[in-house]
């Protein structure tokens, strides 16, 4: 009985919507543009993991070309190495809108990601920043406010209320049937990301993870459809209504996300690149200078390895002391600039938990914690992908430094500019870049990502909870 009653009030809201030209307008508006960002986002993915995977390919293929050369030549001639793209940054890219997903691996340095902005000016123009996630969490909920402020309460202002509860229509079949009709409108809205989310069932993500992902966005969805039902519902009037469901979307999609970053910033406030590059470089000359054998910074290694092969100079080295000097100033300098990078990410890390802390005020916050994390796309995964190629970094150039010490003399090696015969002596034969090792950089475990989500369900929980209240208590207030 309540099933049926239900389905005629929605039905009845659904004829109502599709006669009334605004209403019609938005949800065709919405389903459009939902549609027109995946589209376009995914085709933008596509190209770009295509690009990337060709990029890596060719700069490989480039490193291990190059001709016989001095080996610390190599060592600045450097790699590139890229992120290919989540089977879910179709719809979730994340943080890789902003980070970049190319790092350019050379010696005595860290680069940082880049390629950011390259990747939004070369989409379709600004409409490739629209992303899929962006509508479905800020839009769409104004969509669903627009189509279903007046859903009750413009019942009671047409008189019409009174006359359903008259004729024996009971509260909870009215409210469900108005919410029903509004859960349908919003469908409209998600099912473009659920296509997609299906396609992506059938390429190399878990399918755990995409039910998962796909649970989060129709719950938030469900959520806005049953707080728009009980405020129309709540208030006599529509235009209170639609003001009070104004204030709340701007609060829960704007001001809250909003105030999550600025808090998080003045909480955990970390230093300007500016200042982090002066402070770095500041501790790295305190090494001394890995060019130069004389450097007051390497008497003590001088002395050991004199001592270590009981020779008195290092012409008598059975190895080449500049590549020595090399491969441990290199070592030195990429402790200190690994520390340094932790400190950094620990800061970033920091102000991230604190801002994602503002899902329990905002389930907009924790949607997108829930939205990122799943999909690969989040700050912990930009992370682990700098750290993986900073080991990568390290690897080749002590490969190099070690192909320095064992297999270039060291007279040669000193004697290198003084003549361009000595420099065509000074190097050494081409298959030695063979060392250079393949990256193929993959997001956590499922296992790992879902682990990681788990506190935003529980915000997301309490949420369902708190619209459930909300509802009840919109239904026993509702009156003619």
């Amino acid at each position: 009985m309540i099933i049926n009653v239900a389905k005629t009030i929605c039905a009845d809201q659904w004829r109502y919507w599709l006669r009334t030209k605004v209403a019609a307008t938005v949800l065709m508006l919405g389903a459009i543009l939902t549609l027109a960002a995946l589209v376009v986002n995914a085709f933008h993915i596509e190209e770009a993991a295509h690009a990337r995977e060709h990029l890596q390919t060719e700069a490989e293929e480039r490193f291990k070309a190059q001709p016989d050369k001095h080996p610390h030549r190599m060592v600045h001639y450097g790699h590139y190495v890229f992120r290919a793209p989540t089977p879910l940054s179709v719809i979730e890219p994340g943080v890789d809108t902003y980070t970049g997903n190319a790092i350019f691996l050379e010696g005595h340095r860290q680069n940082s990601a880049m390629f950011a902005q390259q990747r939004q000016s070369a989409g379709l123009t600004r409409f490739s920043s629209l992303t899929p996630s962006f509508l479905a969490l800020v839009l769409a909920p104004l969509f669903i406010i627009l189509i279903g402020y007046g859903s009750v309460s413009r019942e009671r202002e047409a008189g019409t209320l009174t006359l359903l509860l008259s004729q024996g229509t009971t509260r909870w079949p009215l409210m469900l049937g108005k919410l029903l009709a509004l859960v349908t409108a919003s469908s409209l809205f998600l099912l473009p990301l659920l296509l997609a989310c299906l396609y992506v069932a059938f390429s190399s993500e878990s399918t755990l993870i995409v039910l998962l992902f796909c649970l989060s966005y129709a719950v938030y969805f469900l959520l806005w459809a049953t707080v728009v039902t009980a405020c129309s519902a709540l208030f006599e009037k529509s235009s209170v209504s639609f003001t009070v469901l104004i204030v709340i979307w701007m609060a829960v999609c704007v001001l809250f996300p909003r105030l999550g970053s600025s808090v998080a910033t003045n909480a955990a406030p970390s230093i300007g690149k500016l200042e982090a590059d002066f402070k770095v470089e500041e501790k790295l000359r305190s090494l001394g200078d890995g060019h130069d054998v004389n450097d007051p910074a390497f008497k003590k290694l001088k002395e050991d390895l004199l001592a270590k092969y009981n020779v008195d100079s290092v012409d008598e080295l059975p190895v080449n002391f500049r590549g020595v000097v090399a491969q441990y100033s290199e070592g030195r300098q990429a402790k200190v600039l690994n520390e340094f990078a932790e400190n950094r990410m620990n800061e970033e890390l920091e102000q991230a938990e604190i801002a994602r802390q503002f899902g329990w005020l905002s389930p907009t916050v924790a949607v997108r914690a829930i939205s990122t994390i799943l999909a690969g796309t989040s700050l912990e995964t930009h992370h682990r992908f700098l750290k993986e190629a900073e080991a990568l970094r390290l690897a080749f150039v002590q490969g190099l430094n070690k192909v320095h010490v064992e297999k270039l003399d060291y007279k040669l090696d000193m004697n290198r500019n003084a003549s361009e015969e000595a420099a065509d002596k000074a190097v050494v034969a081409a298959d030695n870049w063979a060392l250079l090792s393949e990256f193929n950089f993959k997001p956590e475990a499922a296992n790992t990502r879902i682990s990681n989500a788990l506190i935003y369900f529980l915000q997301l929980f309490v949420w369902v909870c708190i619209t459930a209240l909300l509802l009840k208590a919109a239904v026993r207030r509702l009156n003619p």
